[in-house]
Parts: C-alpha cells; sequence; structure tokens
C-alpha cells in the first residue's frame, strides 16, 4: 500500500510539472502579458536572486535556443539575448531594461562556468620544480611572509616556519596543484596584513576568551587544565592549501553562485574567487580560535563543521561573503 502511495505521489507531481505547471505559466503569461524571463526581471533585484532564477528557467526550457543560452560564449552573449527577445516576441525598444538585465545575469552564468574550468585547469596543473614561473612563485611566496629573513636555499627546513610539511613545498601542492600556490601567494601578496596575522597566529596560538558562562561549567581541574595547556596552533600552508579544497568544493558545487553572483556585476573572475578563498582563511582561523580544539586531530572535525556553516550561510540568496581588502582593485559590490 505504502509503495502505491509513493507511486501515485510521483506521478502527480510529474503531471504537475510537465503539464500543469506548464498551464500554469502560460495563464499567467497571458494575463500579465510578461513572459516568466520578464516576470524574473522586473521582480527581482540584481544579484543572486534574479540571476538564479533566470538560471533555472533556462535550463530547464523545452526551447533548445534557451538551454544552450547558458552554455554560450562570452562573446555571443549580446546575440544570445537579441535572439531570445525575438523567440519571445519582445520588441527591445519598449523594453530596453530587460535585454540590459537579462545580459548582466547571463554574463555571470556563462563567467561562473568559466571560472570553473580555469579553476579545474589549475588544479590539475602539477607543481614542476623545473619550471621557472612555478620556483618564482614560491620564493615570492616566502618574501611576502618573512620579508626579514632570507632564504638559505631552495631545500630548507625554513619552509616549515610557514607552514609546510617538509624541506620541500612542491610535496604538499599533489592535492590542490598550482592552484594552492596561487590561492596562498594572492593572500600573502593582496592581503598582507591579515596574512601575517593568521601566519603569527598559527605559531604562537592562544585560546579564546572564557565567558564567565563557560567556566561555570568547568571543574576545578578542567579550569587549571585550559588555563595552563598551551592552544593548538595548525600549519599555516597546509591549512591554505586545505582551505583552497574546501573553496574549490563550493565552486564546483554551485554553492558559491550565491556569493559570486552578489559580488560580480557580470562575469566572476579568477580573483573574485581569490578573495574568496583569503575570507574563507581569516574566517576559519576564527573558527578555529573559537573551537579551541585540544588536539590537531580535530582539524577535520573543525573543518566539516565550518564547511556546513558557509554553505548554510550560501543558501541565503542575498548572502555575500564580503572580504575587507584594502588592498583590493576589484571594488566588490553588494548589489
Amino acid at each position: 500500500m505504502k509503495h502505491f502511495l509513493r507511486v501515485l505521489t510521483q506521478f502527480f507531481v510529474f503531471l504537475y510539472c510537465k503539464c500543469l505547471w506548464r498551464t500554469l505559466k502560460f495563464v499567467i503569461r497571458k494575463v500579465t502579458g510578461r513572459c516568466e524571463l520578464q516576470r524574473i526581471c522586473y521582480n527581482n533585484k540584481p544579484g543572486a536572486r534574479r540571476t538564479l532564477k533566470i538560471e533555472s528557467s533556462l535550463r530547464f526550457s523545452k526551447n533548445e535556443l534557451l538551454q544552450s543560452a547558458v552554455s554560450a560564449h562570452p562573446d555571443s552573449v549580446e546575440k544570445t539575448i537579441d535572439d531570445i527577445m525575438t523567440l519571445k516576441k519582445i520588441n527591445p525598444d519598449t523594453n530596453p531594461q530587460l535585454g540590459i538585465s537579462l545580459q548582466a545575469s547571463l554574463f555571470q552564468i556563462v563567467g561562473y562556468r568559466n571560472l570553473v574550468l580555469e579553476v579545474e585547469k589549475l588544479r590539475r596543473e602539477p607543481y614542476d620544480c623545473e619550471n621557472a614561473e612555478h620556483e618564482e612563485m614560491l620564493l615570492k611566496l616566502w618574501k611576502a611572509l618573512r620579508p626579514e629573513t632570507p632564504l638559505t636555499g631552495r631545500i630548507s627546513k625554513q619552509w616549515c616556519e610557514i607552514g609546510f610539511q617538509g624541506s620541500d613545498p612542491k610535496t604538499d601542492f599533489r592535492g590542490m596543484g598550482l592552484l594552492g600556490l596561487h590561492n596562498l601567494l594572492y593572500f600573502a601578496e593582496h592581503d598582507k596584513a591579515a596574512a601575517l596575522q593568521v601566519l603569527h597566529d598559527s605559531l604562537q596560538p592562544k585560546h579564546r576568551p572564557i565567558s564567565l558562562g563557560t567556566t561555570s561549567k568547568l571543574s576545578k581541574a578542567e579550569w587549571e587544565k585550559k588555563k595552563f595547556d598551551k592552544a593548538i596552533g595548525y600549519s599555516f600552508a597546509i591549512v591554505g592549501i586545505n582551505i583552497t579544497d574546501l573553496a574549490y568544493a563550493l565552486l564546483v558545487s554551485g554553492a558559491l553562485k550565491t556569493h559570486l553572483y552578489n559580488v560580480a556585476p557580470e562575469m566572476p573572475s579568477l580573483a573574485h574567487f581569490q578573495q574568496t578563498f583569503c575570507y574563507l582563511m581569516q574566517e576559519f582561523h576564527k573558527f578555529w580560535t573559537e573551537e579551541d580544539p585540544s588536539d590537531i586531530m580535530e582539524f577535520n572535525h573543525v573543518r566539516a563543521k565550518f564547511h556546513k556553516r558557509v554553505l548554510k550561510q550560501l543558501k541565503n540568496p542575498n548572502m555575500t561573503l564580503c572580504p575587507h581588502f584594502a588592498a583590493s582593485d576589484l571594488h566588490l559590490v553588494n548589489l
């Protein structure tokens, strides 16, 4: 009986999606005189809320032109918009704002897709110590994070000072390839003060301040242990590569669309992604301090909780993970 009811429910859902919903859209268009794309553009402010609805409308359309619009080349976006206006029989002279709104959203959609491809390419490119550009980036990272300390050699235990595992950092880039190095260097150069502070705190961690309410819950033995034990630090570079993996997962899954559609007026770029990484690094550092783990083995647990929190934030279509970059030249805007 339960199986029959489940099948019956699925049938009605299918019927609604395939027939009733399309009929309802047809009726609404006749009543309002506007197609679905017009209603979305006129009823939603610029940003993620509008672009996500436009993307969904195009992607699930039965028309091949509309379906292919989300995969358009950036150079053909304007022509694609003209084709959509013609298909929908919308006069651009009497609806000038519609074309502008659709174009901005479509640039965001195709830009996000291209950004995923660009990030994936960097992730798949392995660090090559025979490549002069790769080596130069690595040395720039050292100089940015240890400006007053000369590196004694390319292979050196000094790399552990900025959070690599051994004498040769190239082995730590295996998981994220060049993407990890690009992100770390961007953080060190474009938000240097924050990067140096996070590095310093990771080497000399302190317990977060314990509130009176928390103190009352601790036994005397626990209080004494907390009072005298050293807080747990972490390896800056290794965590940076790990947070790169987290940012990559958010991007590929589409979760970052909310943020990037809100901060990039047109096409999201690699710099937008790298600024998001910088924000996540700073926020994870704060989260780690708040969690105040008793052992480095808790790292994966803390990271999972942090990932879950970010995902929850990004479910809000108005969410903007706004990093505060004094050195930024991108002028992030909350639309």
